[in-house]
């Protein structure tokens, strides 16, 4: 049997026409106030490529930035929704490791997150986003933040080989290295064999190896790349709850995780979000959020 494939819930809109679209928000944000229901009922319904067709149009249309012109009309949580959804995948990954490493910490969470989940097309692509959009090399920018974990860093620079057994229990000590070039420099495919195997050779799964020789940022790092050969879907559904479980929200992380997985596997980690924590994603966010950020949210996650 086939595993399903990925799903989204933002899919392509039909009948698309990215003038008439353009034209809706235009006249939403004219006059006294602005309609942001008009604006979700548009951004949130239309996968990426057609608001990249959207911005195109309305720059061709009335000579304005669309992007400008709604962050002069919107604010707060929505507002960082919307312009999410405006910029292309690889951008807004870029944007969000360069905000992860400003200032003076590190969300060492958003970088594992964003660098431990992407193929290595998509990688290729963040670093160049990254030099357009933010100045200078990704990798010279990471290698630079002395909070980094000097191990994480590695993991982080490079991306799982065999030998697990040979580098970690085996030995006194860990070779972290060994790690790295097993559990990163693979494709996911290729990892989940190296788990397979691991799990025969040694009796336990490669979890327990983890857990068991590292800790930290290194071993949050790996654990997230063999949560998402077990169950990628179980992975981002964990970090969207842990994003809204107990008081206060980690609106960077809810944004994040909605804006983009809502057109890659939104539809399976629902499923995963539902069977796990015994509510539906859309109740968590509903309780959580409020106003036109919670609409904007809910409709990303219940889709077209």
């Amino acid at each position: 049997m086939q595993a399903p494939k990925d799903r989204g819930t933002v899919k392509p809109y039909s009948p698309f026409n990215g003038q008439a679209d353009a034209e809706v928000i235009r006249k939403a944000m004219k006059g006294f106030g602005t309609d942001e229901k008009a604006i979700i009922d548009v951004l949130a319904h239309r996968n990426n490529a057609q608001r990249q067709k959207i911005t195109l149009d309305f720059k061709t249309m009335y000579g304005k930035d669309l992007i400008k012109e709604l962050k002069s009309e919107l604010s707060g949580k929505f507002e960082d929704v919307i312009l999410a959804l405006l910029m292309k995948p690889s951008d807004y990954d870029a944007m969000c490791i360069y905000n992860a490493i400003q200032g003076l910490g590190t969300d060492e969470g958003a970088l594992i997150e964003i660098l431990c989940t992407r193929s290595n097309k998509q990688m290729l692509e963040i670093k160049q986003a990254y030099k357009t959009k933010c100045g200078g090399n990704v990798v010279v920018w990471l290698a630079w933040r002395l909070d980094i974990d000097a191990t994480l860093g590695e993991l982080i620079m490079t991306y799982l080989q065999l030998a697990l057994y040979e580098a970690g229990e085996k030995k006194w000590g860990t070779d972290e290295s060994r790690f790295n070039a097993i559990l990163a420099a693979q494709s996911f495919p290729q990892v989940q064999r190296v788990c397979d195997e691991y799990q025969k050779l040694t009796g336990h799964a490669m979890e327990k190896a983890i857990s068991g020789e590292m800790s930290g940022d290194l071993k949050q790092g790996m654990m997230t790349i063999v949560k998402c050969v077990r169950n990628r879907s179980a992975y981002f559904a964990e970090r969207l709850y842990t994003s809204m479980k107990g008081l206060g929200t980690n609106d960077r992380q809810l944004v994040r995780v909605v804006v983009t997985r809502c057109e890659v596997d939104m539809v399976q980690i629902k499923q995963e979000f539902q069977r796990n924590y015994g509510k539906t994603l859309e109740s968590f966010i509903n309780d959580d959020t409020s106003g036109d950020y919670k609409r904007v949210l809910v409709a990303l996650v219940a889709g077209n």
